[in-house]
């Protein structure tokens, strides 16, 4: 994975039917980080939040007022420090815009009632610093806690209970002030054991625990090499898809209950540090904007599907067989690009 995703790999393989979700992780996964890309260079901007000093020339070629710096494309989201000519700018001499809407802000201006300004202290070139968090939002839903402490170095985190299930190959996770980035999901015992036995039969679908609430709709359980997919949940019985996955249908017989709720991270993603952390910390999930994420899962999706068809997808039969234009992807494209795409601004004063 290089930069984040904006849908995980559970989201590609749920949407597909049962049969096609026996891919292969690694091509779902290539056509996860073609369609963020793609999505970025469609909708001209990068979602992801992102702690980073970034420079600016001052004066810049915008023509810009003295006292306001257009950030273009590096859209800001909120502000650690800003520097400029070597002298650094109080958070209460300088707004960041648009106020009514932002974030993401496009642009800073310094307060006209203050004694600060922007200046280029003997040479223009990246004499302005602004250090601060980068992207469109951040928006995040708490996930769970921490199982265990972390040293600066670990890259398994286990996560308590079924929320754990949110978070899926491709997340960004937050853990106090480290972000970090879900490469694998592993399982992780829940403490339950199946309370009834269950045959091999497909059909067979009710699985019994000694604590539903312990689990979540959605949530991919493991009893011995069977995964299976909890549709609903009913009291203390599980309702499940057997043979999730393209694991193998199989006899169980009060067999230990595991859950994906193990995560393997890269520690001190997106301008952060790797860090220690509490046992109990709270765990957070960074939510790119619903539109986005099904812009992209729609758009990985075709491309797993056109190359299964080797890029010769048709629609109808026989005479009435057409090449297919994908109209549903177009619609979505059209829609997120309206909603969420960043308009070229001309250069003003």
């Amino acid at each position: 994975m290089g930069s984040p995703w904006y849908a995980t790999r559970e989201s590609i393989k749920s949407t597909l039917d049962v049969a096609e979700t026996a891919r292969n992780n690694a091509q779902v996964d290539r056509a996860i980080e073609a369609a963020s890309r793609a999505a970025e260079g469609y909708l001209h901007r990068v979602f992801y939040p992102e702690v980073k000093t970034r420079y600016f020339d001052w004066p810049n070629l915008q023509f810009a007022r003295s006292w306001r710096l257009w950030l273009s494309q590096n859209e800001l989201i909120s502000v650690s420090s800003i520097a400029s000519g070597g002298t650094a700018i109080p958070a209460t001499d300088f707004y960041l815009e648009p106020n009514e809407y932002g974030p993401p802000y496009d642009r800073i201006e310094i307060d006209l009632d203050s004694s600060s300004a922007f200046s280029s202290n003997g040479t223009h070139q990246r004499s302005i610093a602004v250090t601060g968090l980068w992207g469109y939002a951040d928006d995040e839903t708490t996930v769970g806690l921490t199982v265990e402490a972390l040293d600066s170095s670990e890259t398994g985190v286990d996560v308590d209970g079924p929320t754990a299930a949110m978070v899926g190959v491709g997340s960004v996770l937050r853990i106090d002030g480290e972000r970090m980035l879900v490469t694998e999901r592993g399982t992780l015992t829940t403490g339950q054991t199946l309370q009834s036995a269950l045959t091999d039969m497909d059909n067979v679908v009710a699985v019994a625990v000694s604590s539903g609430s312990a689990f979540a709709v959605g949530e991919v359980i493991l009893l011995d090499s069977e995964r299976m997919l909890i549709t609903d949940i009913a009291g203390n019985s599980l309702t499940v898809i057997r043979a999730w996955d393209g694991s193998v249908l199989a006899e169980h017989s009060g067999s230990t209950i595991y859950a994906y709720r193990t995560l393997t991270v890269v520690r001190g993603a997106l301008g952060t540090t790797a860090a220690s952390h509490n046992s109990g910390a709270t765990v957070r999930r960074w939510d790119p904007p619903a539109l986005l994420s099904a812009l992209v899962v729609a758009d990985a999706i075709n491309l797993l599907e056109q190359g299964a068809g080797g890029y010769a997808r048709t629609t109808g039969a026989r005479d009435n067989e057409l090449p297919s234009t994908g109209r549903g992807l177009k619609d979505v494209r059209e829609l997120a690009r309206a909603e969420l795409g960043r308009q070229a601004r001309k250069a003003a004063a």
